[in-house]
């Protein structure tokens, strides 16, 4: 019998855009011409929920609550005011997913929508909305709208809701499976059963023979076991599987034997070829060829790896595909309205990767010993922009987000050169090390390519524990680099950390001043603390003594075993910072608040900021040396000029001149050579045009001109060539 495959990502993940592991898998079947469907039930939920009908039934059902118990006074006023919100939760819905724009001016009159506990916060985001348009206001009206409604689910119906996760808590650091099991043998929750009921429409109609459920985080765990449980009891021969991140991090010690009455397999890292391998055991019983797959055996959980196929490489993965998914369905959110941080929440990313794995591969913090970090593969440009004209031609989006763990450099200007050559109209960003490799030049080529953001991890803006981290920048680095793509017009998110081993309180408010000074100069646009966690896979974990820190526990759980509790020889509790931390960072975003005092976000004594107060803007102020390297690649932006010849006379001597007359998209300008220095120009920008497949480097540029003319340096510095540089004459 063929095997038909459908995949799943199971509540919640994002609103905005779909969780790209299923179209990756799918894209790959392609290629083996196996039939494959997929779908992502968290949107699908969502939109249940939150709609006209969802609503009428949330509201009869929290009206027991409400008849009996206790609950907040926000929530008393949502149930009020249910008429309200049955008027406008269709129309809102509707305008977040783009269809119906003019609501915007109704939204924004503010007494449109009916409002609760999430609107407070607006007297202090008033004067945010002067930089934002209509439609960006409504969209962060309608956010919180929709969040009020969250908070009401959340106390009334059902506790472990959210929009982006569901029930995280079972599956944070979950070591032992006992809290989750029994979750499980609870009766399902009014979310579970809308989950449930789409499930067994979906089931009823592809009729698969093989369920594959991705897991990428702690908050889709609970989900896809009430899914696999309810496939497991109404259609016990349908064949289970579970992938993702989550298993990948955290499942690779699994023992406990109870897993397996949802599961029949749970497979770790890249899922192609382990894929390939159950269907070949599924259509053949004899078959018996595993990769990296747990299964049951006699009651026990067996780890089977004897199958002698390789991984496939990333040139043979196929393309991903994002057909059967609801992509006109899904909502577009501000809840901050940073224009950086709002981009993991609003509008529709395609989703694809530059490189497997990490090509730095040393972060300490980082788990760095599994395959999907430590196995380095960049794809070759020319494939990443067929695969991504392949993508724009499905989904009739042409926004990219790169999902690396960190892009390199290379491949970048790589792909940038790819995309101008094509003539690509396109959208992108992704993550990057900040590294001195993105230059000032390398910027402008990746924002004239459609790059407008990049995140990258500062961690902890302190030298010394960069280097613990081996993070190989130091904070000057990392402050020249944002400028580069600040001043190219190219949004920076940062990764911030608090908690490394061994960090002092004096490194954490040194840090904090270093996180204010970045932003204050202009050069972060948007940032994010997280506390270090310390994980089973990463340097830290593995080998805790060189970082000062003890392990509480060497057992291993029989389910998850990721997070690792551990104390500090430093004895600091790093939580007490996370609300100051969070709370100045918020601020700095919105551009404000620079001149409070640190201690000021602190309601418990910190020592003063060891941190010179200029310390960044005089980074910024140092010129890095610019010696051209003979193998740097000379690229033209710009196009090509009208020439004017005209005779310049002086004393007695007449000179042959040329005016060359350049048009940019904003405007023109003019730059005058003599004729046999201008007839040269006009000839190599034409060759140099990044338009060209050939990239000549500075060594070839040089030769070309001394085989006509003398003395390259002196042409090559001349005031003509300045202005050519400010225009778009890269050096790369």
């Amino acid at each position: 019998m063929k095997t038909k495959l459908f995949l799943i990502t199971p509540p919640f993940t994002q609103l905005n855009t779909p969780y790209p592991a299923t179209a990756y898998i799918k894209g790959f079947l392609n290629t083996k011409n196996i039939v494959s469907v997929q779908a992502d039930l968290g949107i699908e939920v969502i939109l249940k929920l939150f709609s006209k009908e969802g609503l009428e039934n949330l509201f009869k059902v929290s009206g027991l609550k409400i008849k009996v118990g206790e609950i907040s006074d926000n929530s008393k006023r949502i149930f009020a005011l249910q008429d309200e919100y049955l008027k406008t939760i269709n129309p809102v819905i509707a305008f977040l997913q783009g269809k119906n724009p003019t609501l915007a001016l109704q939204i924004c009159q503010e007494d449109f929508l009916p409002e609760a506990s999430r609107f407070t916060q607006l007297e202090e985001l008033d004067w945010a909305f002067g930089t934002m348009g209509t439609q960006d206001k409504a969209k962060h009206l309608a956010t919180l709208y929709l969040e009020d409604i969250s908070d009401f689910i959340v106390e009334c119906v059902d506790a472990n809701f959210g929009f982006s996760r569901y029930a995280e808590r079972l599956g944070r650091s979950a070591n032992s499976f006992n809290e989750l099991y029994e979750a499980l043998q609870q009766e399902p929750t009014y979310i579970d059963n809308l989950l449930l009921s789409i499930l067994k429409e979906r089931i009823e109609t592809i009729q698969p023979t093989l369920f594959l459920i991705s897991v990428p985080f702690p908050g889709n765990l609970y989900s896809a076991f009430r899914s696999a449980q309810w496939v497991k009891k109404n259609y016990p021969n349908i064949k289970i599987l579970m992938g993702g991140g989550f298993p990948n991090t955290e499942l690779r010690s699994l023992s406990d034997a109870r897993v397996f009455e949802f599961f029949d397999f749970i497979t770790l890292d890249d899922g192609e070829t382990p894929i390939e391998e159950l269907i070949s055991n599924i259509e053949n019983k004899d078959y018996n060829s595993y990769k990296r797959t747990f299964l049951l055996e006699e009651g026990k959980v067996v780890y089977k790896n004897n199958s002698l196929k390789h991984d496939y490489k990333q040139s043979q993965v196929g393309t991903p595909d994002y057909s059967d998914l609801l992509l006109d369905k899904y909502i577009s959110v501000i809840e901050i309205v940073n224009p950086m941080h709002r981009m993991w929440s609003d509008g529709r990313w395609n989703k694809l990767t530059m490189a497997h794995g990490c090509y730095w591969g040393k972060c300490t913090f980082c788990d760095i010993s599994l395959d999907y970090i430590k196995v380095y593969e960049p794809v070759a440009a020319n494939l990443l922009c067929d695969r991504m004209e392949e993508m724009i031609a499905q989904t009739g989006e042409n926004g990219f987000h790169f999902v690396d763990e960190a892009a390199p450099p290379a491949l970048m200007r790589a792909l940038a050169l790819e995309i101008l050559r094509r003539k690509l109209a396109v959208t992108w960003w992704t993550n990057i090390r900040f590294e001195k490799s993105f230059t000032k030049d390398l910027c402008l080529l990746l924002k004239a390519s459609g790059c407008i953001a990049v995140s990258g991890g500062l961690e902890v803006a302190s030298d010394r524990l960069l280097k613990l981290i081996d993070k190989g920048v130091t904070v000057e680095q990392v402050a020249k680099v944002t400028r580069n793509f600040t001043e190219a017009g190219v949004m920076v998110h940062a990764y911030l950390m608090y908690g490394y081993p061994t960090q002092t309180i004096q490194e954490t408010v040194d840090s904090l001043e270093m996180v204010r000074q970045l932003f204050e100069v202009g050069v972060l646009q948007s940032g994010f603390w997280h506390q270090f966690a310390m994980t089973a896979h990463s340097p830290v974990g593995l080998y805790p003594e060189k970082f000062g820190v003890v392990k509480e526990t060497e057992a291993i759980g029989a389910f998850a075993n990721n997070d690792i509790n551990y104390t500090d020889s430093t004895g600091i509790d790093h939580d007490k910072f996370s609300f100051g931390l969070k709370k100045s960072l918020f601020n700095f975003m919105h551009g404000i608040c620079f001149d409070y005092e640190l201690q000021d976000w602190f309601e418990f004594k910190i020592p003063k900021t060891k941190i010179s107060p200029d310390f960044i803007f005089d980074t910024l102020q140092e010129d890095d040396d610019f010696n051209i390297k003979p193998t740097a690649k000379i690229v033209w932006l710009g196009g090509k000029p009208f020439t004017e010849h005209f005779t310049k006379s002086k004393k007695g001597n007449s000179w042959e001149m040329m005016t060359l007359t350049f048009h940019d998209k904003k405007e023109s300008f003019s730059i005058q050579t003599n004729k046999k220095e201008g007839e040269w120009l006009v000839e190599m920008l034409q060759k140099i045009s990044v338009s060209n497949a050939k990239i000549y480097n500075y060594q070839e540029v040089k030769a070309d001109f001394e085989s006509h003319l003398e003395d390259f340096e002196l042409f090559w510095y001349s005031k003509p060539i300045k202005t050519l540089r400010e225009f778009g004459l890269l050096v790369l």
